[in-house]
């Protein structure tokens, strides 16, 4: 079987519903992690979510802020909610798919949104940064105790780590999600524990891969400075079978979008 499983930085699950629904219609992932939800629990649009054909549902929010979800077209099993740096701001939700996903069963789901880090790349001058890059080292220590068996990481790690995930490596290494203690760092704990990244994995550098273009550009599609901030890894044991990950550059150009684009990883189970 193959199992697809999409990762969106929506910016707001509320205002960008419609477009949530039109990339469900047309693209059907198996499952759709989200990521800045910005949406308190009680608020979330479950039932048009659900009718959509995605039952199963599992999200963690907060009033305007960050907000992670996942939606499976099957049942999630053990959904679990970690928090980072002595904070609970809904950046990270987890769940077991159950024995209906087939070959797919017992794959354990982990859905992040890193902090963005602000515009200042100093922990000294910008407390944002030294917040991204604490979030960082901590995920890097959970990462060495993560769950044994199959799993997949995916969400908006809002670092681009390597030089081909950006438009410009030299013009960027000064700017926050391309500097080098950001790259190393998320490189370093992605390595020690064995993840996959499973985007380089197909299509290793000098391609350039981006998943995320500025509101700030005038056109951004022509211009296309994008930096790759969405990411998709899984266990050494699924390496194998992994055969696709997609960026749906074409959702970035909806009306009233996400400054992300939706990233689907394919593997055949």
């Amino acid at each position: 079987m193959q199992l697809s499983v999409t990762s969106w930085n929506i910016n707001s699950v509320r205002l960008r519903i419609d477009l949530v629904l039109r990339f469900l219609a047309e693209a059907k992932p198996d499952v759709l992690c989200l990521q800045e939800t910005k949406c308190p629990d009680d608020a979330f649009p479950l039932k048009a979510l659900r009718g959509s054909g995605y039952e199963h549902v599992v999200f963690a929010g907060q009033k305007g802020y960050n907000g992670v979800a996942i939606l499976s077209r099957f049942p999630l099993h053990t959904r679990d909610v970690m928090g980072f740096c002595e904070r609970q701001d809904a950046r990270h939700i987890s769940a077991v798919l159950g024995p209906e996903a087939g070959k797919a069963a017992g794959i354990v789901l982990h859905d992040f949104y890193v902090p963005a880090g602000g515009d200042v790349p100093d922990v000294n001058l910008n407390p944002k940064f030294a917040h991204k890059l604490g979030f960082l080292d901590e995920l890097r220590a959970w990462g060495g105790r993560r769950v044994s068996g199959p799993a997949i990481l995916v969400g908006d790690l809002n670092v681009a780590p390597l030089e081909h995930d950006v438009w410009s490596h030299k013009q960027l290494l000064d700017v926050v999600s391309h500097t080098p203690v950001e790259t190393e760092r998320l490189e370093t704990l992605r390595g020690e524990a064995g993840w996959i990244d499973a985007a380089r994995h197909l299509t290793p550098e000098p391609e350039k891969i981006y998943t995320w273009w500025s509101y700030r550009a005038a056109d951004w599609s022509a211009t296309n400075k994008g930096r790759r901030l969405d990411h998709a890894w899984v266990s050494p044991d699924l390496k194998d079978t992994v055969r696709r990950v997609e960026v749906a550059r074409h959702a970035r150009g909806w009306e009233r979008p996400s400054d992300h684009a939706p990233v689907t990883l394919t593997l055949d189970l």
